[in-house]
């Protein structure tokens, strides 16, 4: 493999030139993610990097082809390389040694910020935090993901669309019960995958291969990675917390090393929230903190339930009176509310509490009398959702609950799951949406707070994109619907 990199602090466009001659850097891939989170790419000969495309951008992007972004007649746009994001990719050697850029996206002839770009509501979601007196707010999602041996869809992806074509799926894990075939490890039960050891888990060399390359080539700090509860090789990496657009950043190209790394094992890795019928989903749940002058706003070594702060009880009332809204932002996929049911360890109810996974709001309690720790977890989102804009539009809920002085409530520290539908109205206790358009139907009657960070166009056209992605599995007949009514 290359070399490892790092961007020398105080980087500037012409130091950046420098070190792509000086190190023979042959290509240059430069990165950025449509509407819907997914990460795209186009590559430059990095010789014809110039200082002038650090501002004025490249022009080497087709808007109208890309997700949610532009129509045909005004599709050409400009790719803004970010200093701070160069990295080298550990996949390419000489003579192929290639170097990655995260971009911004401006629009082309009128050479401003292009409204629809993800990664601009992210910026937009740091500079409300700031009017609002907040230095910095800090990140830290925590990534589950499958890796699966392989995954056979039957028709192809291009046969849904044929009336009578059929449609299937068959997952193969050396891990899984329902494999067959001579493995030397005993598969796992459902739900028996939580920190199992090698060598049951598997995956253990292909997660230290992950963490070895966001460490020593990509500048993301792991903090841990494991087995997750899961059949069929269901994983996790934790990375050290950051600042909003660099963790978004940094989700990115965690994403990007987990497929590219479980693709040279012979394996695919799947971001999917519900790939497994009758056992846990991939959550992303995603802890933060506001910060002022060095301080962790969230913190009150004096409040005797979780050391918790006013100010942190009224981010946690804007994130638990916007939660169904939020869901068709961080939870945007038909498949995420397979994942959102009682029996699975999702966050199926809208509550809060320190340590209570039943909440969807939760206050991690492992540690007491340290600030820097102190943290909300907010337990909805799933892998499935585009980063930049479920962090930007979280944040939003959570000032707006300050703003408006927004009460939590009194914490719920019951197991949730077993309570009776009558005592859950009683504790005030509401449910998340059942379905992605149940969710979209939520967001429609409750997006005024995310006015400030999702300019008006960005937030239509997603809303569109969702609707006609609910439409489109609405519409099709499923193997289940067969078996259930073809006797009918």
């Amino acid at each position: 493999m290359i070399a490892t990199t790092t961007v020398p602090a105080g980087a500037t466009p012409e130091t950046i030139i420098q070190k792509l001659k000086a190190e023979e850097v042959r290509w240059l891939d430069l990165q950025f993610v449509d509407l819907t989170g997914l990460l795209q790419h186009v590559t430059v000969p990095a010789s014809t990097l110039e200082e002038r495309h650090f501002s004025e951008g490249i022009p080497k992007l087709d808007g109208s082809s890309i997700r949610g972004f532009t129509d045909i007649h005004e599709s050409d746009m400009r790719l803004e390389p970010q200093v701070e994001t160069l990295r080298a990719l550990p996949w390419y050697n000489p003579p192929h040694k290639t170097y990655r850029m995260i971009c911004n996206i401006w629009e082309g002839f009128r050479h401003e910020r292009f409204s629809r770009d993800p990664r601009y509501a992210a910026e937009r979601a740091v500079q409300q935090a700031e009017a609002q007196g907040y230095d910095m707010s800090y990140w830290g999602p925590e990534l589950e993901f499958f890796v699966f041996d392989r995954v056979r869809i039957d028709p192809s992806p291009l046969g849904t669309q044929l009336p009578g074509a059929g449609n299937g799926y068959q997952i193969e894990s050396s891990e899984a019960p329902w494999t067959q075939g001579a493995f030397s490890l005993l598969p796992f039960p459902l739900k028996g995958g939580y920190y199992a050891a090698p060598p049951r888990d598997g995956l253990a060399d292909l997660r230290n291969e992950i963490c070895f390359l966001l460490e020593d080539y990509m500048g993301v700090k792991v903090e841990a990675h494991h087995h997750e509860v899961a059949t069929a090789g269901q994983c996790e990496v934790n990375i050290h917390y950051a600042p909003l657009v660099e963790m978004a950043d940094s989700i990115m190209t965690m994403k990007m090393v987990i497929k590219r790394t479980a693709q040279q094992f012979n394996k695919v890795a799947t971001f999917m929230p519900k790939p497994l019928y009758g056992d846990n989903g991939s959550g992303m749940h995603t802890h933060q903190s506001l910060w002022k002058g060095g301080h962790n706003e969230f913190f009150d070594a004096d409040e005797p339930y979780a050391e918790v702060s006013q100010t942190c009880r009224y981010y946690i009332g804007g994130l638990m009176e916007h939660s169904r809204a939020l869901t068709a932002i961080t939870n945007p996929t038909t498949n995420s509310y397979r994942r959102l049911v009682p029996g699975y360890e999702a966050p199926v109810f809208i509550a809060w509490a320190r340590g209570n996974r039943s909440a969807n709001c939760r206050v991690p309690v492992y540690e007491k009398t340290v600030e820097k720790a102190k943290r909300v977890e907010f337990r909805t989102p799933d892998p499935s959702c585009n980063i930049y804009l479920a962090m930007a539009a979280m944040q939003a809920a959570g000032l707006d609950g300050i703003k408006r002085k927004i009460d939590p409530g009194n914490p719920v520290d019951e197991d949730i799951y077993h309570l009776s539908k009558h005592r859950r109205k009683e504790l005030g206790v509401r449910e998340l949406p059942g379905s992605l358009t149940e969710s979209l139907d939520a967001l429609e009657s409750d997006h005024d707070f995310l006015a400030s960070v999702f300019p008006k166009d960005l937030f239509e056209h997603y809303y569109d994109l969702k609707r006609k992605e609910a439409l489109e599995v609405s519409l099709r007949p499923t193997p289940l619907e067969f078996s259930m009514y073809l006797d009918a």
